[in-house]
């Protein structure tokens, strides 16, 4: 490897946990894009921001092509929506959006700064699944489709690219503390929540930021095609 800058993109930065992996790269001293859906969007001080819709193919496309021309080595698939329905029940539209956002560009985006990555014979990509991407429950059908199928892209990339010296590895948050939880749990739910999690309380953005900085840093040298459940013992208890 080349003593090269290290260069990342965070997608889905401008809150949450996308913000805070943002945070820690750039405090680990790494150029950091991040993207958004807003004009102008939040996102943390220092980093590159880039507005880009994931449901619009010309704003996907420049987004694309802008990749195309920088130096990428690091990769954090982020961005992420959902939307809870029973199987019978869910429109074809909303499955479609929910696998475009959650997987399909994702795979776009790998493809983009993948060369760059084969170049230098060196790279890291860590894309953020989530625990329905490993377990699943009631009226998940789309998202665990689409959390399942990023794990699943992430262990192909690790087979045809290790060798390469690019290691690709998903992260599978469970339970954590973002305004996103607290709306759709509201404070009942989230003490109830807590109580079926062996360590009894949400998990901090900070520490799958944390998981992620290793992950992609120059430490990682054996960790590749795994998918590591940030749950407090959720999943396994």
């Amino acid at each position: 490897m080349k003593n090269l800058k290290k260069y990342a993109v965070v997608t889905g930065a401008s809150r949450g946990i996308g913000y805070a992996i943002a945070e820690r790269l750039l405090d680990d001293g790494l150029e950091v894009i991040v993207t958004g859906t807003r004009k102008n969007g939040n996102h943390p001080a220092g980093s590159i921001y880039y507005q880009v819709d994931f449901l619009d193919d010309n704003s996907v496309n420049n987004f694309i092509q802008y990749l195309k021309t920088q130096p990428i080595n690091i990769l954090v698939n982020n961005a992420g929506i959902n939307k809870i329905d029973r199987f019978s029940s869910i429109d074809i539209e909303d499955f479609d959006r929910i696998l475009r956002v959650n997987l399909r560009v994702p795979f776009q985006i790998c493809q983009a700064v993948v060369p760059s990555m084969e170049r230098e014979q060196w790279g890291r990509i860590v894309n953020v699944t989530s625990i329905f991407g490993n377990i699943s429950k009631e009226y998940r059908a789309s998202y665990s489709s689409s959390k399942f199928g990023l794990d699943g892209m992430t262990v192909a990339l690790a087979a045809e690219l290790s060798e390469k010296g690019i290691l690709a590895n998903s992260v599978a948050p469970g339970f954590i503390d973002t305004d996103l939880t607290r709306e759709v749990w509201e404070e009942d739910g989230i003490s109830n929540l807590m109580e079926t999690i062996p360590m009894k309380r949400l998990g901090q953005v900070r520490e799958i930021a944390s998981y992620v900085s290793w992950l992609v840093s120059k430490e990682n040298t054996y960790i590749t095609g795994q998918n590591l459940l940030i749950d407090g013992g959720f999943s396994r208890v």
